[in-house]
């Protein structure tokens, strides 16, 4: 069974997270609501999250500051951060919200849809890292077992081999959607995940039987 991924809410009005919580319900995946930057960053120390929708106007630590929190933790500063604003203050106030660390900055209203295609990306990608984390965790276990034999491990290489081979398919795919419609935090997480793809097929091709050593 595939775990959801978590998509983080933070805004001071319910009205907007309920409104947030209706255009991204058709996306099946868990929303975690947030009312304040403190709060947020209470839930980013507990949970791991896809990628976070930010208000930039909140009172007492508003999205910037929130934002420079999570940029400054190890474990959450790759989280993407998608900021949503009611104001525009024109080039300036986007470029704020860029330097802050977001991956796009959308002003309010805006359309539904293309913020649950934004959105998705980021949860697709997230979905991609996760499973090409398991296949390095099964490709370490099979490092600590090899002293049983190169000829036992091979099944499990086949098998892991297999299972690389489908999120590199998926990955592929997702890279040449991205090719279509250009987003440039997405591009730069997918080329994070495919040099990451890239190091694991090679470390799995140095196990199979007469690979060269590195």
């Amino acid at each position: 069974m595939v775990q959801k991924a978590k998509i983080l809410l933070v805004d001071d009005r319910p009205e907007n997270l309920l409104a947030l919580e209706a255009i991204l319900s058709a996306l099946d995946q868990t929303l975690v609501r947030a009312v304040s930057g403190e709060e947020a960053l209470k839930a980013l120390l507990t949970d791991d999250f896809a990628v976070i929708l930010l208000d930039v106007q909140m009172p007492g630590m508003d999205g910037f500051e929130t934002a420079a929190h999570i940029k400054r933790r190890e474990r959450t500063r790759d989280i993407p951060i998608i900021f949503l604003t009611a104001i525009n203050h024109g080039p300036h106030h986007t470029f704020r919200g860029y330097a802050a660390g977001a991956v796009d900055y959308i002003s309010k209203p805006f359309d539904p849809w293309v913020l649950r295609a934004k959105v998705s990306v980021f949860v697709d990608l997230y979905m991609k890292n996760c499973q090409l984390k398991e296949q390095a965790a099964l490709l370490r276990l099979q490092l600590e077992d090899d002293r049983q034999g190169r000829d036992s491990a091979e099944p499990l290489l086949a098998e892991l081999s297999a299972r690389l081979a489908s999120v590199e398919e998926q990955a592929e795919a997702l890279t040449k959607q991205l090719d279509d419609s250009p987003e440039a935090g997405a591009a730069a997480t997918a080329a994070h995940l495919e040099r990451k793809l890239v190091a694991l097929r090679a470390a799995l091709e140095a196990l199979r039987p007469g690979a060269a050593p590195a």
